[in-house]
C-alpha cells in the first residue's frame, strides 16, 4: 500500500491532479469556518444542537457542520444536487430535454448549462428563505440575528448565493483539473469531517461510563463490517451476457465479439434515501418552524427511532429505489441500440422481448439492493437504541453518508487505478475488482 502510494507522485500529471484535488478540498473547509455577516453565530450552533433530527440535521452533515456555523457555505452544493436532480426527472418527462440527453457531448453541455442556471435561482430561493426563517430563530432567550431586517435578508441571500455558486465551480474544477467527481467529493470532504467529532464523543461516552468497553469494541467490529457490506453492494452488478453477430463487409469481418451489460444491484445510488429522509424529516422540520400543537403530535408519531417511523422509512426508501430505477435506465433505449447493432442476448428474441428481459431482471435485482438500503439507513437508530451510542458517530456509520463515502471514495480509487495502471505502475488492488475491471478494460 505505501509503495502504491508512492508510485502515485512518480506520475507528474496524477500527482499534480492529487495535489490540486487537495488544494481546492482546503479551500472549501477554510469557507465552511467563515461566517455570514449579522448572525450570532454561538446563538445558531445551539438551535442546530437541537435540531440534529430535523431536515436541518441532515442538511448540516451535508455540508460538514457549515450551516451549524452559519458559514458563507451554508449551502454548501445541495442547490446543484437538486437541480440535477430536476434535470434528469426532466429528462424524463420532457421531450425536449429527452433529445438534448440523447445528443451526445453538445447535448449534454446545454443540459450542463441549465443546471448551472437552476442551481443559481434554487439558490437564490433557498438562501431568501433561510434568511427569513435564521430571524425568528431564538436559543436560550439570544436572537440568532441581533439587526433583523431587509438589510440581513438582502445580504445573507447574496452571499449564501455567490458561496454556493463559488462551491460550485470549485467542485468542476476538481472534475477538470484534478482527480475524481468534483461535486462528489465536496459531499464527501463535507460528511468525512464530521467523522472526528463522532469519534471524540465516542470517547467521552466512554470516559463518563455511558459506554461499557464491551460496547466500545463492538461498535468498531459493527463499524467494520457495515463498512464491508455497503462496498459489497455498492459493486454488486448482475451480467447479462451479449453475443454481437459478424457482419462481412468487403474483406472485413465486423462484430463477432461477446460481451455483458452489467445491471447494478443499487443503480439508483444514495438518492432513494434523500428523497425518504426529506420526506419523512417534513413533519419535524414544520413542527419546528410554525410550533403548531397538533404538528408536534404528528411529530411525535414520526419521531426518529418510533416504529411508524421506522416502517414508513423503510417502505418510502424501496418505493424511491424502483422510482429513480426507472427514470436512469431505460430498458427500450438499451434493447432497441442493441439490435441497431447487431447484438442480442443469447436465447433471447431482439426487440421488445430483450426489453422485457432487461426490465424483468432489473426489476428483481432492484429489490435486494432497496432492502438493503433501508436496512443500512435504520441501522443508526439500531445502534443508538441497542448499545446507547453517540449519534453523530451513529448516522455517520450508516445511511446517506456511509454510502456517499464509499461510493466516492471507490470513485476516486478506481480513477487512481487507471492512471497508475496506464503508466504500468502496481495499483492499489492487485487483486481486487477494481483492478480486475480495468483490466479487462
Amino acid at each position: 500500500m505505501l509503495n502504491s502510494f508512492q508510485n502515485i507522485f512518480k506520475i507528474p500529471e496524477l500527482r499534480n491532479r492529487v495535489i490540486f484535488t487537495l488544494s481546492i478540498l482546503v479551500v472549501y473547509r477554510i469557507g465552511a469556518h467563515i461566517p455570514v455577516p449579522g448572525i450570532d453565530s454561538a446563538a445558531m450552533g445551539e438551535f442546530m444542537r437541537q435540531q440534529a433530527s430535523t431536515l436541518f440535521g441532515l442538511f448540516d452533515m451535508f455540508v460538514g457542520g457549515a450551516l451549524a456555523k452559519a458559514s458563507i457555505f451554508a449551502l454548501g452544493i445541495m442547490p446543484y444536487i437538486s437541480a440535477s436532480i430536476i434535470l434528469q426527472l426532466f429528462t424524463a418527462v420532457f421531450p425536449y430535454f429527452e433529445r438534448l440527453k440523447k445528443e451526445g457531448p453538445e447535448g449534454q453541455k446545454k443540459i450542463t448549462q441549465y443546471t448551472r442556471y437552476g442551481t443559481v435561482g434554487l439558490s437564490a430561493l433557498q438562501a431568501w428563505g433561510m434568511a427569513v426563517f435564521i430571524e425568528s430563530m431564538n436559543s436560550a432567550g439570544l436572537n440568532v440575528v441581533p439587526e433583523p431586517g431587509w438589510g440581513f435578508r438582502l445580504l445573507t441571500t447574496l452571499t449564501l448565493t455567490a458561496g454556493t455558486v463559488f462551491v460550485m465551480w470549485l467542485g468542476e474544477q476538481i472534475s477538470e483539473r484534478g482527480i475524481g467527481n468534483g461535486i462528489s467529493l465536496l459531499i464527501f470532504i463535507g460528511i468525512v469531517a464530521t467523522f472526528p467529532q463522532g469519534v471524540l464523543e465516542s470517547v467521552e461516552y466512554f470516559r463518563q461510563g455511558l459506554m461499557s468497553l464491551f460496547q466500545v469494541i463492538l461498535l468498531v467490529v459493527l463499524a467494520v463490517l457495515v463498512t464491508a457490506a455497503v462496498i459489497y453492494i455498492t459493486q454488486g452488478q448482475r451480467k447479462i451476457p451479449v453475443q454481437y453477430a459478424k457482419q462481412f463487409r468487403g474483406r472485413k469481418v465486423y462484430g463477432g465479439q461477446s460481451t455483458h451489460i452489467p445491471l447494478r444491484v443499487n443503480t439508483a445510488g444514495v438518492i432513494p434515501i434523500i428523497f425518504a429522509q426529506s420526506l419523512i424529516m417534513f413533519p419535524s422540520t414544520m413542527a419546528a418552524v410554525f410550533r403548531v400543537e397538533w404538528m408536534r403530535v404528528v411529530e411525535s408519531w414520526f419521531a426518529p427511532g418510533a416504529p411508524l417511523y421506522l416502517i414508513v422509512y423503510s417502505l418510502l426508501i424501496i418505493f424511491f429505489a424502483y422510482f429513480y430505477t426507472a427514470i436512469i435506465f431505460n430498458p427500450v433505449d438499451l434493447a432497441d441500440n442493441m439490435k441497431r447493432y447487431g447484438g442480442f442476448i443469447p436465447g433471447i428474441r431482439p426487440g421488445k422481448r430483450t426489453s422485457d428481459y432487461i426490465d424483468r431482471v432489473l426489476t428483481r435485482i432492484t429489490l435486494p439492493g432497496a432492502i438493503f438500503l433501508a436496512l443500512i439507513s435504520i441501522f443508526p437508530y439500531f445502534l443508538i437504541q441497542s448499545i446507547h451510542a453517540p449519534q453523530l458517530l451513529s448516522y455517520n456509520l450508516g445511511g446517506t453518508g456511509l454510502l456517499i463515502v464509499v461510493g466516492v471514495g471507490l470513485d476516486t480509487l478506481q480513477q487512481i487505478e487507471t492512471h497508475l495502471l496506464m503508466r504500468h505502475y502496481d495499483g492499489f488492488m492487485k487483486k481486487g475488482k477494481i483492478r480486475g475491471r480495468i483490466g479487462r478494460g
